[in-house]
């Protein structure tokens, strides 16, 4: 119990952020999205000939995950751009 009184103000300070995105931030769903996506790419390539093939096809699942939703409003951050702009001014 002091370990973890000891670091509470960084594990609780999804609380300083507004109510809208809360959700957002402490769930996993889009690391879990993107680790999924990259199971399913990896998956048919049982082995891969080097490590510096394996990064190439990483990077690049990466890449087109980001060009995808480069453009995507996270669920709540929409309301509260303005908010969030001014914490990190």
């Amino acid at each position: 119990i002091k370990n973890l009184q000891k670091i509470e103000e960084d594990l609780l300070v999804f609380y300083q952020y507004p109510k809208q995105i809360r959700p957002s931030i402490y769930s996993t769903n889009m690391i879990e999205s993107i680790n999924n996506m990259i199971k399913r790419k990896t998956k048919p390539k049982s082995e891969f000939p080097t490590e510096e093939s394996l990064d190439n096809v990483l990077g690049v699942q990466a890449i087109g995950y980001n060009d995808r939703n480069a453009n995507r409003t996270h669920k709540g951050f929409g309301q509260v751009t303005d908010t969030l702009e001014s914490y990190f001014d």
